[in-house]
């Protein structure tokens, strides 16, 4: 579980699928009798002190069976999704698809993207040339990889998670070739280091995490 302010006020916490049902009672025995309603989108539960928890619903709608708001909530969360994951980052990229939390297909790989140079003049012209055609050629790999991977298993696919640095993703969206897989995309943007196999298989336990705004009473 990790926890960060939120703006406005209060606290952002993301409780893991399994853990969830032991957070919301926890909740309730710290907050006296609780009162819950529910949109597509999210569910509110509100203690008798006043504290609130409002439970963002990953990857919504929020299932429209199987009992309460909070019931519906935890069965949503654990059910395992076939999700593809793509992380871009100046000079790294990693596609993957997962089951659940098992990666079940990827790809990683790197390109050399030199620093911004300090010096002037012809030299300082010819480095920055340079350096953009290598981001040019970061770029074109990152898109390959992502077409290779997702690319034709979109159908099959319930959503696609972005993440890593957003101007390195945001810069693949004009490769029309992407279009579907950026149809497909779902909060949250994850926040990796470089997209290395390690990190691409840790993304389970952000993408599948339950986030809660919590404000505590007064």
């Amino acid at each position: 579980m990790t926890s960060r302010p939120a703006a406005g006020g209060g606290r952002w916490v993301s409780v893991g699928p399994e853990r969830l049902g032991r957070w919301i009672d926890g909740f309730a025995e710290r907050h006296g009798p609780i009162a819950v309603t529910a949109s597509e989108e999210a569910v509110r539960i509100e203690g008798a002190d006043g504290a609130v928890a409002e439970c963002l619903v990953p990857f919504p709608p929020l299932t429209a069976e199987g009992g309460g708001p909070l019931a519906r909530l935890t069965t949503h969360a654990r059910r395992e999704r076939r999700i593809g994951v793509l992380l871009v980052r100046l000079g790294g990229h990693a596609a993957g698809i997962f089951q659940g939390d098992e990666l079940v297909s990827s790809k990683v790989g790197s390109r050399q993207v030199h620093g911004r140079s300090a010096a002037g003049g012809w030299s300082q012209r010819r480095f920055a040339r340079r350096r953009e055609k290598q981001v040019d050629q970061a770029h074109d790999a990152a898109a390959e990889v992502a077409l290779r991977i997702l690319g034709p298993h979109v159908a099959g696919l319930e959503a696609v998670v972005l993440g890593g640095d957003r101007r390195a993703v945001d810069a693949l969206r004009a490769d029309r070739r992407l279009a579907p897989v950026f149809a497909l995309e779902a909060g949250p943007f994850l926040a990796v280091p470089d997209p290395r196999h390690a990190v691409l298989a840790g993304t389970p336990a952000q993408f599948r995490a339950v986030r809660i705004r919590v404000v505590d009473p007064g």
